[in-house]
C-alpha cells in the first residue's frame, strides 16, 4: 500500500484566475514545485482530483482542459515531479454527479486503479468541498489553503510555501 498526496488544481497549483483552459493564463502557485518534491521524498504518490464545472457550463471544451493538463504534466516532468494522475469532474454542478467534490468518485476511480493507505494519505484543497472529500473518502489528513474560512481541515496555510515551510520543519510527512 502506498501514501498519496491529492491535489485539487485551480487554487492549489496555480493560480485560480477563475476557469482557467488556457497554457497563457496559467500561472503556477509559488512554492508548488518544492512542496510536491518534499512529498515525493517521502514516498507519496502524486494525483490530481479537480472539478472543472467550466466544462459542463460550456466555458471550455474538454479538449482543452486535456490539452491544459498535457502540457502541466511536461511542465511537472522537466521538474522531475510525476503526477500519477488527474482525475477531474466535468459536470456544472446541477447535474449532482457522483464524482464533483465532496462527493467520492474521483478518489473511487484512483482507489480502483490503486493500492493507497488513505489513513496516511493527504489533501490539499482551497475550498470547503476540498476538505470535505478528504472527510467523505476518509483520507487521514486534508491541508486548506488561502484566506477562505475553511472548517475541518487538519491545517490551515495562507499559501503554498507557509504551508511547505511548516511540513519541513515540523517532519509531519
Amino acid at each position: 500500500m502506498q501514501k498519496a498526496l491529492f491535489l485539487d488544481r485551480d487554487g492549489v497549483i496555480n493560480v485560480d484566475h477563475g476557469y482557467v483552459s488556457k497554457i497563457e493564463v496559467f500561472e503556477f502557485n509559488q512554492g508548488i514545485f518544492s512542496l510536491l518534491k518534499l512529498f515525493i521524498h517521502h514516498h507519496y504518490k502524486l494525483f490530481i482530483v479537480t472539478n472543472q464545472s467550466g466544462i459542463g457550463r460550456g466555458y471550455y471544451s474538454e479538449d482543452d482542459f486535456l490539452k491544459l493538463s498535457s502540457w502541466m504534466l511536461e511542465e511537472f516532468k522537466k521538474r522531475d515531479i510525476e503526477i500519477t494522475s488527474v482525475e477531474y469532474c466535468p459536470h456544472a454542478p446541477e447535474e449532482r454527479c457522483s464524482c464533483r467534490k465532496p462527493e467520492t468518485g474521483m478518489i473511487d476511480k484512483i482507489l480502483a486503479q490503486h493500492s493507497i493507505e488513505l489513513d496516511k494519505s493527504w489533501l490539499i484543497g482551497d475550498k470547503q468541498s476540498d476538505i470535505d472529500l478528504a472527510h467523505n473518502a476518509t483520507i487521514g489528513n486534508s491541508i486548506a489553503i488561502g484566506e477562505r474560512q475553511i472548517r475541518n481541515s487538519t491545517y490551515t496555510f495562507k499559501t503554498i510555501f507557509e504551508c511547505k515551510t511548516f511540513l519541513e520543519k515540523h517532519q509531519i510527512i
